[in-house]
């Protein structure tokens, strides 16, 4: 096959020549051809609830969603996203006008940040960020102004964040409970976001996908304080709660003149996703309190089984109160350059993970800080505690 035809401007959209492949897929890929325990890339590796793996079944078997489903998501569904966000959180939502199913909460912030920003518009996010977020602000023309969650509390300056609004400021995108690093915002501070957002007459997007691994504090919906609801893209999805990562299937609740916003970008993404799952997740988000609640014991545990093991390394730990994500230093270990380090990782331990640099602006902020994924079997997790004391 001949090489491509020669250009005079790089074949790669400018706004995306800075992030090249994921740093997801390359340390999966060395996890692969390492054979090293992969503790980098946010999955489970177990399924969720068998029932509900058969309710998908039961739909591929019965003919439903087998097809091109409704563009805003199958009725069973967003009936049952609504009546979660009321059990949940006392919000109420019409299922008909005010829910929006997506592929994934990746595609649901990709489509609410397309359809709702315009060239130039400013984007404030908490930086260390989800690395989708800055691609898809960079897609939208925006602009990315981080509000950095530093160590050891990783907590919002919330005068910073006053500070940082400008005329320009179009848009919050808030993650809480927080990616990487664990981070629980506060009623209250979340009070003072909403406070700024109204005066400012800024929208909001937040994505709350750990919104039920939560191990300390409690999750708060910025929507259901004072003002928020009307400005509100709140974003969810089966994938982290359910563990069934590759199904897709994400959602978003807002107003009806934001889902229709949303709405128009989305249509021309997917356009639809996930049909049989659909079906599958409606009767996953029925499930009762006890799943729930199991489910945020057992990651408890597990969190605290790989955060003793990362001590006893010597690595400083930054225990998270919620996601399934521990952050820490390697500083303690002499290490100055955490991708370095995690490139290093396997070779030295037989482990992969994440390094957070890739997820700051601010690069010095987050040099040292490395990110693992508890969200493994405990005989996984034992073997990897087991390794870290070649460190």
């Amino acid at each position: 096959m001949s090489a491509p035809a020669s250009s005079s401007r790089p074949f790669l959209n400018r706004r995306l020549a800075p992030f090249g492949t994921t740093i997801f897929a390359e340390m999966s890929a060395l996890a692969a051809r390492t054979g090293s325990i992969n503790l980098g890339q946010g999955f489970p590796d177990t399924d969720g609830p068998a029932e509900i793996a058969e309710a998908a079944v039961r739909a591929i078997r019965d003919g439903r969603g087998n097809q091109y489903p409704p563009g805003p998501g199958v009725p069973e569904l967003r009936t049952a996203i609504s009546a979660h966000q009321e059990r949940f959180h006392g919000l109420s939502y019409d299922p008909d006008t005010e829910v929006l199913v997506t592929a994934g909460a990746t595609e649901a912030i990709a489509a609410s940040l397309l359809a709702l920003l315009e060239p130039g518009d400013e984007v404030i996010a908490l930086e260390p960020f989800y690395d989708s977020y800055a691609a898809c602000i960079a897609m939208a023309g925006a602009v990315r102004v981080p509000l950095t969650l530093r160590a050891p509390h990783f907590r919002p300056d919330l005068d910073a964040l006053r500070d940082a609004i400008t005329p320009r400021t179009r848009l919050l995108l808030l993650n809480t409970p927080h990616n990487p690093t664990g981070t629980v915002l506060t009623r209250e501070e979340l009070a003072v976001i909403a406070e700024l957002a109204v005066e400012r007459d800024l929208l909001v997007v937040t994505d709350e996908v750990y919104e039920h691994l939560v191990f300390e504090g409690r999750h708060v919906p910025l929507a259901s304080l004072p003002g928020m609801r009307e400005r509100t893209v709140t974003i969810s999805s089966a994938g982290k709660t359910f563990s069934f990562t590759g199904w897709k299937v994400g959602w978003i609740t807002a107003p009806p003149a934001l889902v229709g916003a949303v709405r128009s970008a989305k249509q021309f993404l997917t356009y639809v996703s996930s049909g049989p799952f659909q079906y599958a997740v409606a009767e996953a988000l029925a499930l009762p309190d006890s799943y729930y609640e199991d489910l945020r014991r057992d990651l408890a545990d597990k969190r605290d089984l790989l955060a003793g093991g990362l001590e006893a390394a010597g690595l400083q730990v930054f225990r998270p109160q919620g996601t399934y994500f521990i952050t820490t230093d390697i500083a303690p270990l002499g290490e100055k350059d955490g991708l370095a380090f995690c490139r290093a990782l396997p070779e030295r331990c037989g482990l992969v993970a994440i390094p957070n640099q890739v997820f700051y602006d601010d690069t010095a902020a987050g040099a040292t800080q490395v990110r693992w994924a508890f969200c493994k079997r405990v005989e996984i997790l034992r073997q990897a505690v087991d390794r870290l004391v070649r460190l």
